[in-house]
């Protein structure tokens, strides 16, 4: 919706009142104008004719689907999803997306139980029925496979559980956007698998009315003269407020409260509540961490406040564009010593896959993850990081025989 001809005529009215009282000169025209814009809410013009934000709650309703090969498209053109479904209505187009993407998150769920056969595990494990839970996904052997366990940390943002990038799955597939392809690997090699969902810290509820009504000027302690002067106001003039409320701000959204979920209030919380209760306290031998972006900062934290529980239970860890700082995070000399040794980090960089780039902060390794683009990291080194677990635990395992060997001569020895 074009404001200029509203404000033109606007300003001619004004125009044409000055001229009454006298021909103003350019200057008192500029201001008179400057005046008037400044008055213009901008964002309040263009919500006039802004379409409802009431959105489909099915990829149905889209008239979209995934495809064969994990490709979102149009149901009936068989086109890709569109941004700009209605011009210059950039926030309406946002709010589109926006909904489309909850029903991509639920509809990864469903693939993470359905296809992948993850269990859904609720946290905190002892919440009451009424009380904010949050939830990760597990297979059924994640506490009782002896051998070897993959752990799944997503970046910040929007993400949940399975997902690396909610733009790649809209916009290219569900292979490159999701966790998927790691936990059907993982599982066909023999690893119990563990996703944590770190930004699922709280859920929102709709402010009552009641909350409203106690935190309102117009609230019961209010002066009884007071309130029988508004109470005698007559329905017409309440019509003509609410009217204008209505059109002053036709897409109000409703006002929400955060209610935190005990334990797990951020990224950092989470990772070290399902150390506690789930990881630490499983059966693999040999545990494995795939974490991306932000991510490998909740990494980070969990080992330095579980350092000797980490490199007793932790045989290597796949950062991917991670965003940590051993330096700002305060990682003593232990820490950094044993990243470099069992971790490497697959950066965004326009050098082939695998390698080496250099950093100025020498933590752990570096890596090109083959691709520029940060959301794609994960994916674009998905065989390398396969490979690295495969080595490592090659490694470790030799270094156990050697140990084992040594010990048995010792022994030998001894009896002799």
């Amino acid at each position: 919706m074009s404001i200029f001809p509203f404000v033109l005529v606007v300003f001619f009215g004004l125009s044409m009142a000055q001229l009454q009282a006298g021909v103003p000169d350019e200057k008192e025209k500029t201001t008179a104008l400057k005046d008037l814009l400044s008055r213009i809410d901008l964002d309040e013009l263009m919500k006039k004719d802004e379409p409802p934000l009431e959105f489909p709650d099915t990829l149905e309703g889209f008239e979209y689907a995934f495809n064969e090969n994990g490709q979102l498209r149009h149901i009936k053109t068989g086109e890709p999803f569109v941004f700009n479904y209605r011009e210059d209505l950039h926030r309406w187009n946002q709010k589109r997306y926006e909904a489309l993407g909850e029903i991509i998150t639920k509809h990864v769920y469903e693939l993470l139980e359905k296809d992948c056969n993850l269990q859904k595990v609720y946290l905190p494990i002892d919440a009451t029925e009424n009380e904010p839970k949050s939830f990760i996904f597990m297979s059924k052997d994640a506490m009782t496979n002896p051998d070897k366990m993959l752990v799944l940390i997503h970046g910040s943002g929007v993400v949940r559980a399975g997902q690396w990038a909610r733009r790649l799955i809209i916009n290219e597939d569900i292979n490159s956007g999701t966790q998927i392809p790691y936990i059907k690997r993982a599982m066909k090699e023999g690893y119990a698998v563990i996703v944590l969902n770190p930004n699922e810290n709280y859920i929102e509820v709709e402010k009552s009315k009641q909350l409203s009504q106690q935190q309102s000027p117009d609230s019961s302690d209010e002066p009884a003269e007071k309130r029988e002067r508004r109470e005698r106001i007559p329905k017409d003039n309440k019509k003509k407020r609410d009217f204008y409320e209505k059109y002053r701000n036709p897409q109000k959204e409703k006002e929400t409260l955060q209610l935190y979920i005990r334990e797990n209030g951020s990224p950092e919380e989470h990772a070290l509540y399902v150390w506690d209760n789930f990881i630490s306290k499983a059966a693999a031998e040999h545990v494995f961490f795939v974490a991306h972006s932000y991510g490998g900062l909740a990494f980070v934290e969990l080992m330095i406040q579980r350092e000797a529980d980490v490199k007793s239970k932790v045989s290597a860890v796949a950062l991917t564009d991670s965003v940590h700082n051993v330096w700002h995070q305060e990682a003593n000399k232990t820490i950094r010593e044993w990243m470099r040794e069992n971790c490497c980090n697959w950066v965004s960089s326009s050098e082939p896959l695998d390698t080496s780039v250099e950093s100025m902060l020498p933590d752990c390794p570096r890596v090109s993850a083959g691709t520029e683009r940060h959301e794609l990291t994960s994916w674009k080194s998905f065989n390398s990081i396969f490979r690295f677990f495969k080595e490592a635990l090659e490694a470790k395992n030799t270094k156990s025989k050697t140990i084992s060997t040594r010990r048995s001569n010792r022994i030998k020895s001894d009896e002799f």
